[in-house]
């Protein structure tokens, strides 16, 4: 099944955002936003909630820190205890920058690989490339025409209010690929 988009393309990024929080505004649904480096406050106004990314980070972090802890108990204290200067074979003090190592090792190899799958990001895929002056200087805005109260003319004299470049039907293939 495809679906029809509307892809609107700006030349600023006070255009986008303007144009983006009015068009939420009258309810329809935005699919997403292309921009060349990161726009404050963009995510606000296509209504994005919070990212849970900070919680997978924080997880992995400590599955690292409490699995290091438990391995060089296990390993000083249970497997080969060694006398080493009548320190004691449990030392906690010892073992917490080696558990802080491994909690920043895990938390950071967890927040990639939890970004890439969330992203469907694998080695060879090919993103699909909206306008080719995306990554340069040009602002996109993709909108879904999933509605059937969506009026094409009015949703084009909208964006023209805030100077859209360009406004174009497309149609998405079942990968999410723009035709």
């Amino acid at each position: 099944m495809s679906d029809r988009v509307l892809v609107a393309t700006f030349e600023h990024e006070d255009d986008l955002l303007a144009a983006t929080a009015a068009v939420r505004r009258d309810g329809q649904r935005i699919v997403d936003a292309f921009t060349p480096y990161a726009v404050h406050g963009l995510e606000r106004a296509m209504g994005l909630r919070p990212s849970r990314l900070t919680w997978v980070c924080f997880f992995c972090g400590m599955a690292g820190a409490l699995g290091m802890l438990w391995f060089e108990h296990w390993t000083a204290a249970i497997d080969w205890p060694l006398d080493v200067g009548g320190k004691p074979w449990n030392s906690m003090p010892s073992d917490v920058p080696v558990a802080f190592e491994a909690a920043v090792l895990l938390a950071g190899f967890g927040s990639v690989l939890a970004l890439l799958a969330v992203s469907r990001l694998f080695p060879g895929k090919q993103p699909p490339i909206i306008d080719p002056r995306v990554t340069d200087d040009r602002f996109v805005l993709v909108i879904a025409q999933s509605d059937a109260a969506f009026d094409l003319n009015v949703i084009t004299t909208q964006l023209a209010d805030f100077r859209a470049l360009s406004v174009e039907e497309r149609v998405t293939l079942p990968g999410g690929e723009l035709q």
